[in-house]
């Protein structure tokens, strides 16, 4: 009884794993230093690179977002770290930047309910297959 314990224990705790992904851009912790020397695009594409997002509607906004993703075994998979750097462009001159963290941003919550699809055909798994059948050619008939 005790060995299949102790099995169960070792498997429980295998599958607690404590690992951190960073999603995004990456940074450097002196962001609000090195942003206040940014004149221009080509030094903000330098310092940062590339923006993630572009606005379409007015001043042009580039977009620059980073967090970590926080695996802890069997928990809900956790959020932090959470960065955001919106930088107002007119031409080649960056205008104004901000730096947004975790506590600035707003809580968003997700809506459980989904968006039917206008004229959408929901087939079962047995309709799939049939629908299917004679869609594909044979292998070697080069098409």
């Amino acid at each position: 009884m005790k060995k299949i314990l102790a099995l169960i224990l070792v498997s429980v705790c295998a599958a607690c794993t404590f690992q951190t992904k960073h999603r995004g851009y990456i940074f450097p912790d002196d962001l609000e230093t090195r942003m206040a020397t940014v004149k221009t695009t080509a030094q903000l594409q330098d310092q940062i690179g590339d923006p993630l997002a572009k606005t379409v509607y007015g001043d042009e906004v580039w977009i620059y977002y980073g967090y970590d993703e926080n695996y802890r075994g069997p928990l809900p998979l956790k959020y932090d770290n959470k960065t955001v750097l919106l930088a107002t462009v007119r031409g080649n001159q960056v205008i104004k930047t901000q730096i947004l963290h975790d506590d600035e941003l707003e809580k968003i919550a997700m809506d459980d309910d989904e968006t039917a699809i206008p004229a959408a055909v929901e087939l079962n798994a047995i309709q799939e297959l049939f629908n299917n059948i004679g869609r594909f050619s044979p292998a070697g008939m080069g098409q």
